[in-house]
């Protein structure tokens, strides 16, 4: 994986998927799946809804064992099937557990690659780059879980 930060406020990515497009997509706006790989490392998923069109909304709640919760939600802007997705990305602030509010645009675009699926994302404008950089370690944790859960996809698809 690629990361690229430009703009001290901006953060970029760049990773290849052993996937279709079409599927890491998929990955990308249906709920199940969402719920899946989306979260820090002390924070998953424990639940998501996706209404993946032009002004649908999303939502997700990431919860710790200790049953602490970071809200997450936005709103559709773009969707092109397979090709790109750009929404808002609103987490909600939890100060008890020190997570500040964050308001932000995501753009993802996704090119078939001999099978394989080139992601490139960027999300801005964060208020400071310790946000930014707590988002890149995010990313890069829940980037890890979708390799996992696509890997698997792709082995139960080829039997």
């Amino acid at each position: 994986m690629k990361t690229e930060n430009k703009h001290s406020h901006i953060l970029t990515f760049t990773r290849v998927f052993a996937a279709p497009r079409d599927l890491v997509f998929q990955a990308w706006t249906t709920a199940e799946m969402v719920k899946n790989w989306w979260g820090c490392g002390q924070f998953p998923a424990c639940d998501a809804e996706m209404d993946a069109r032009p002004g649908g909304l999303w939502r997700s709640c990431l919860r710790a064992d200790n049953g602490d919760e970071i809200q997450l939600a936005g709103r559709f802007i773009e969707v092109v099937r397979p090709e790109r997705l750009v929404f808002t990305f609103v987490r909600a602030a939890a100060p008890q557990i020190g997570v500040e509010p964050v308001d932000t645009q995501v753009t993802v675009t996704f090119t078939e690659q001999a099978g394989k699926t080139l992601m490139q994302f960027r999300q801005e404008v964060f208020t400071t780059t310790a946000l930014r950089d707590n988002h890149q370690d995010g990313w890069m944790t829940s980037f890890g879980r979708l390799d996992d859960i696509l890997a698997a996809l792709e082995t139960t698809q080829t039997r």
